[in-house]
């Protein structure tokens, strides 16, 4: 592997962090989804009281939304990968790519 600039490795790692950001959004539609759905039903958690218009409306919305920003997500680190650091092995980058997109979320929950 050769020698690659400091800055081409720093790019992943603000783009990813900023797409942390709207990341937010998909990562509490999904917990809210498996929260009342799922989760419950196992017995795990409990169902919002107020939650009575059923799960399908919550699927509606979930799948759009997680499926754009996965898409969004996968297309740019796709892209970076190739152009910043190619010949870094891949399963490292994108691991470390998930866990700098879910770090907003994880300091949200933190101070939340």
């Amino acid at each position: 592997m050769k020698h690659v600039p400091l800055w081409r490795t720093l790019v992943p790692v603000a783009v990813n962090l900023l797409l942390g950001v709207p990341a937010v959004v998909p990562a509490f539609l999904v917990w809210y989804y498996l929260t009342n759905g799922p989760l419950a039903d196992l017995g795990w958690t409990r169902r919002d009281p107020n939650e009575n218009d059923g799960m399908l409306l919550w699927l509606v919305i979930v799948v759009p939304v997680v499926a754009l920003f996965a898409t969004v997500w996968g297309l740019a680190n796709g892209w970076m990968r190739r152009r910043t650091v190619p010949d870094a092995p891949p399963y490292p980058y994108w691991t470390v790519a998930t866990v700098l997109t879910l770090a907003p979320t994880l300091v949200a929950v933190g101070l939340g």
